[in-house]
Parts: C-alpha cells; structure tokens; sequence
C-alpha cells in the first residue's frame, strides 16, 4: 500500500486527515514477527488512519524473511525490505524512514516486547499536544536487573548531557513528525538519541509511559559491551548539539588544557637550568611537559581542521546552518 504524504490539519473536532506508518526493524524474529503483525494490522484498522507497516528484515539468518514475504501475500498494508546483511538497528530504521511517505511515524521493536495497544495513546498525543515526539517510558520494564539498572545509569547520562528530559532513551516504541524526521540522518547505533538529535532542529519532545512485556521468543541482542558504546555514542551526541558549527572550542579547549600546564613544566624546567644550573634532562617533568604540549598543539590543529570542515559542510548545502519553527 502506498501512502501519499498528506499535510496534518487539526480543528475543534480533532485531526482530518492524517497518514502513518509503523517501523519495525526485526533480526532473527521468526517466531514473534506473525503474532507481531496480527497485532499491528488489528490495531492499525481501529485507528482508522491510512497506514503501512514497513517491516525491515535486517539480514536475519533464520527463517525472518520467509515468514516477512508470506505476511505480506496476506495483509496489502504490509511494506516488506531487505537489507543485504546485519547492519544494524539504526539503520534498519533508516531504511524505513526512507521508505516511508507518511505524515506520522511509529517505530518498535519486533520481539512483541512493545505493547501495539499503546500507539493510539501516543499518536493522539502527539497530535492534540502538537509535538513532534512521544517517546515511550518502559517505566515496569521486563529485563533483567542489572540491564535495568545499567540502562537507568544510561539514561541519567544521556538526560543530563543533552539536556532532553526522558526518562528511557532505549525503548524503541517512539512516535515521530515525519517533518522534522527528514531534518536528520542516524547511522551506527545512534537510534535511542534520536529525540537528542531532533532536540537539535527544534523537535518539542515528550514522553509517555508505555507497556513492556517479557520476552517470550528469540533471545536479547542485548550485551554488556554496548553499555561502553553508549558511552561513545552520549559524546558524539554532544559533540553534534554543542560543537558541530564551532569543533575549535572542542578541540581547542582540550588542547588549552594540555598546552598551559605543559608550557608552565617547560616554563618552570628553563629557569632552573638558566639560573640554578640544575639537570633537567632526566627529569620525568620534562617528558611530560613537552607530551602535553605536544598533545595541546595537536589538539589545537584539529580545531582548526574542524572549522573548516564545518564550514564545508554548511556552505556546500549539505547540511543547513539553521532551522525554521514549525508553524
């Protein structure tokens, strides 16, 4: 089913004339994607929208793509792609994005982990608040504790750093402007700071508390090591919010930081050889001295690298230099 992209007009009597479509990256989910689909197609016909379901098979190894070509003989709404090899969540979605024409977009996890009833609540907020985001809050999740408690650490972090206030980052199930969505690109991991990263171009975010249920087929993707790539991930973003149209105040700044205490060392090892003659070449001050101005030099020279970079970027068009509100 192809969905023509249709302005959203809203009056007294709610919204006319509305148009989604509903995201779901899976990988290696044969056995919950059916249930998955029912559920959706159920939920999505009440609603009474114009709608497809993009389904992403994200080079899953099982029988995910098979079961992908046989839902889609039976529900026309269905939008199947897939994807060549395992690239990744963020860009599962992004191929659904790309994919997409419609005005409001729905994303969520394909392990039935996400409740579909909640995405009526969520869409009507969305629209009667007029946001651009309504990202879910797994406030009972169903995990282990020590995800829990990981991915609670997490989300202070994120909060804190980029100054959007939410309270779950992870959860996929999220409801975004379509208008706004096109506004950015997410590549690696960088799907759960979405909101932060439309939070940049002027996205209104709120949060809704939302169902989560246990997982009863497959098994988490879920590993120790993507805590410490989340941790990569929080200060890229903030690089992106902060620093993107001015990377010498980034650099340049660590760089200070290197380039003073260092100057200070060589400053302070000069005057004792000068004027009390002392041996200053077996010294470990020296060697750290001209390490950290080494450093603050090198950082320094990539500020400056980086201003002219963005100015590139900015100045080829690839990137606008600024945003309108939406009115």
């Amino acid at each position: 089913m192809q969905v023509q992209s249709k302005r959203i007009s809203i009056n007294k009597s709610g919204v006319d004339d509305v148009s989604l479509s509903v995201i779901v990256p899976v990988y290696n989910e044969a056995g919950s994607i059916a249930k998955l689909t029912e559920q959706l197609i159920r939920q999505l016909r009440d609603m009474g929208y114009a709608f497809d379901l993009i389904l992403v098979d994200d080079g899953s190894t099982d029988d995910t793509a098979r079961e992908l070509r046989l839902l889609s003989e039976r529900f026309p709404e269905i939008k199947p792609r897939f994807l060549a090899r395992n690239y990744g969540q963020s860009t599962a979605m992004q191929c659904g994005f790309d994919s997409s024409e419609a005005d409001v977009i729905v994303t969520l996890d394909g392990d039935l982990q996400n409740d579909p009833a909640d995405i009526p609540m969520m869409v009507e907020r969305l629209l009667r608040e007029d946001l651009d985001v309504v990202s879910g809050w797994r406030r009972q999740r169903r995990d282990p504790f020590l995800r829990k408690m990981l991915s609670r650490v997490a989300n202070r972090i994120i909060a804190r750093l980029t100054r959007v206030d939410l309270h779950d980052f992870g959860c996929s199930l999220k409801v975004y402007r379509r208008e706004l969505l096109i506004r950015t690109r997410i590549y690696g991991e960088m799907h759960r700071f979405l909101p932060a990263l439309l939070g940049e171009v002027g996205a209104k975010v709120a949060e809704s508390e939302v169902n989560h249920k246990p997982r009863v087929h497959g098994h988490s993707k879920y590993s120790l090591d993507r805590t410490f790539r989340v941790l990569l991930d929080i200060i890229f973003v903030v690089f992106l919010r902060k620093y993107l149209q001015r990377p010498l105040h980034f650099f340049g700044g660590a760089g200070l930081v290197c380039l003073i205490p260092g100057s200070a060392g060589l400053g302070y090892l000069v005057l004792l050889k000068l004027f009390a003659g002392a041996d200053i070449g077996t010294r470990p001050l020296l060697v750290l001295s001209a390490l950290l101005v080494l450093v603050g030099v090198i950082l320094i020279c990539q500020g400056l690298v980086g201003e002219v970079i963005s100015r590139i970027l900015f100045e080829a068009g690839k990137r606008p230099q600024y945003y309108l509100k939406r009115e």
